[in-house]
């Protein structure tokens, strides 16, 4: 008997340690990605300068020109396309875990349409409050995923249910952004390039406001990854395990909203990218948060650094707003994953 409960246990440690040498191995390969995007995104532009350049414009003031532009320009809004990349993939993964649906991200649960219409009614309306964006997107965003979440409630979760509703919110939230911008058309402008999902003009400043929050937000989505592990269970199970779940899916959802509103607040409407990394990365390696959510941030990183380097280099001197290359890449992928089907499978 001794024998034969070994040789059942030594299949299952191979299994074990397999799963964990490819875990590990696209951890590592997805921290060289995020490393060669962030140097791609230092290289090239209006000017590209080589690798010794780029060095020598982080170190010395030698070389003047790099240095102004790299340090100047183009570090600080690459810093801000890896921060925001990976608040928008963390608060997409956490959100998945709510509502148990591989469709659920930011963008189409209402919590990026709540963050924009709050952080626009404040730059439009109230321009003396701009230093209180953050915390407004945040608001709007959270009481966007509240009321989402309330209307696709029917003795349970359905994933049906989250889109229609998702698809519902974001219409009426859209609606009153575009209704604010046509009554203050006079002040439009100067949040035209926000409205689209751009990086266009960001600085040392905007990081400065942005990384403390995002600091904070992923620390606390760390924090639930067990949360998130036990909520795939289901409903019943994880009340079985001793997780109080509405409190859990309350905490969860609210760590989303406030990642993807400040991010929303910082840099505009910016979809699918909270839709497409975790399920990659779901494909890649599994579901269990613990491995899944440090990807998926480093994921969304490297993701959001190339599409903004895309977005400003490819039809150069005409810079695209990073928000509308993530749409057109990212929508057929989202219909690419209804017409598979929007099951979730832990």
């Amino acid at each position: 008997m001794e024998m034969s409960a070994s040789s059942k246990s030594t299949p299952t440690k191979k299994v074990m340690s397999k799963r964990l040498i490819k875990r590990i191995t696209v951890f590592v390969m997805t921290s060289v990605v995020l490393f060669l995007a962030i140097l791609i995104s230092l290289r090239f532009g209006s000017v590209r300068f080589t690798v010794s350049e780029i060095i020598q414009g982080l170190t010395s003031l030698e070389n003047a020109t790099a240095h102004t532009v790299i340090k100047n320009i183009r570090l600080p809004r690459t810093l801000i396309a890896m921060v925001v990349g990976a608040n928008l993939a963390v608060a997409g993964a956490l959100l998945q875990a709510v509502m148990r649906n591989p469709l659920a991200d930011p963008g189409l649960t209402g919590v990026s349409s709540g963050a924009a219409l709050a952080a626009i009614t404040i730059m439009l309306v109230f321009p003396n409050l701009s230093g209180i964006v953050p915390l407004a997107a945040f608001i709007g965003g959270a009481l966007a995923c509240l009321l989402v979440f309330s209307l696709a409630w029917k003795k349970g979760i359905d994933p049906i249910r989250i889109i229609l509703a998702g698809v519902a919110v974001n219409a009426i939230l859209g609606g009153g952004t575009s209704l604010l911008s046509i009554l203050y058309s006079d002040r439009i402008q100067g949040v035209l390039m926000w409205l689209n999902g751009s990086l266009a003009g960001k600085s040392w400043h905007h990081l400065r406001i942005l990384a403390p929050y995002s600091i904070i937000g992923l620390i606390i989505g760390l924090l639930c990854i067990n949360t998130a592990n036990t909520l795939q269970l289901g409903e019943d199970a994880a009340k079985n395990l001793g997780i109080k779940v509405n409190t859990a899916r309350l905490i969860l959802s609210l760590t989303a909203a406030f990642l993807a509103g400040i991010s929303v607040s910082t840099v505009g409407l910016i979809g699918f990218v909270g839709l497409i990394v975790p399920h990659i990365t779901r494909l890649l390696i599994g579901s269990d948060y613990r491995f899944m959510l440090p990807v998926s941030a480093l994921m969304g990183s490297a993701l959001m650094i190339l599409a903004d380097t895309f977005a400003r280099t490819a039809f150069a001197p005409i810079e695209l707003p990073v928000g509308v290359i993530m749409a057109i890449f990212g929508g057929p992928f989202f219909l690419y994953l209804l017409r598979k089907g929007g099951g979730y499978k832990v």
